[in-house]
Order: structure tokens, then sequence, then C-alpha cells
């Protein structure tokens, strides 16, 4: 499981299923302020993201930044076209437009908050 700040739980939430089609695994409220989010790809496939609030103002300005700019979450698919056309019509940003490398098609794309994303189709 990997933990990615937010800057709203039900924002974010919103956006990675219906951007992304990830599945709201878990909602469980601990406090007042903090909840459990956890979201995973379609089908359960990889590494579960916990959406986690930023609390303070340093986890704020890292919030689309975590990796000082560089991508560090890649989604891995077996439509790579299809999820191109539906990456464009909700007009997400493709901050690298799609190539043919030696391990695949890719194309980065950045979520609701910056954060950089590899889409990659492997051979």
């Amino acid at each position: 499981m990997l933990s990615l700040l937010v800057a709203d739980y039900d924002e974010a939430i919103s956006w990675y299923q219906r951007v992304l089609n990830f599945e709201l695994l878990e909602d469980t409220v601990l406090s007042p302020t903090k909840r459990w989010v956890v979201m995973a790809p379609p089908g359960g496939a990889g590494a579960r993201l916990l959406l986690a609030k930023a609390a303070t103002e340093q986890q704020q300005a890292c919030i689309g930044n975590q990796t000082g700019g560089r991508v560090f979450l890649f989604l891995h698919t077996q439509q790579f076209w299809a999820d191109y056309e539906h990456l464009q019509a909700a007009q997400v940003q493709i901050v690298r437009p799609p190539s043919e490398e030696p391990y695949g098609t890719v194309l980065v794309f950045a979520d609701l908050y910056g954060n950089l994303w590899d889409l990659i189709q492997p051979r």
C-alpha cells in the first residue's frame, strides 16, 4: 500500500473513481478530521492507495509534489488507447504524449493534484 497526500478525501475519491476507474475498498472515519480511505485499480490488481488528507502546513505544501516532480506512480493497462481517450475526455493533463518505448506504450499524466503517473501498456 502507498500513502498519497490529498487536499480533500471526497474530491480525491471522486477523481480516482471517475477518471481512473479505481475502486473504493474502504472508507472508515477515524476521527472528525481523519479517515482511512483505501482505493485500488480496477479488479484490485496492483498496489493500493491510502488517501491521506494533509494535516499540517508541511504536508499541504507537498500535495502533488511528493517526489520533487518525478513520476512515481505507474498504472499498467491492456487497453492503452481506450484509456488514453478516456483521460483526454476527462480533460486530464497529459504531460508527455504517448510514445512507443522498448518496454511498451507509455504516456505521462498528472492527477488532480499534479502527481505524475505513467500509463503503460507493457510489451
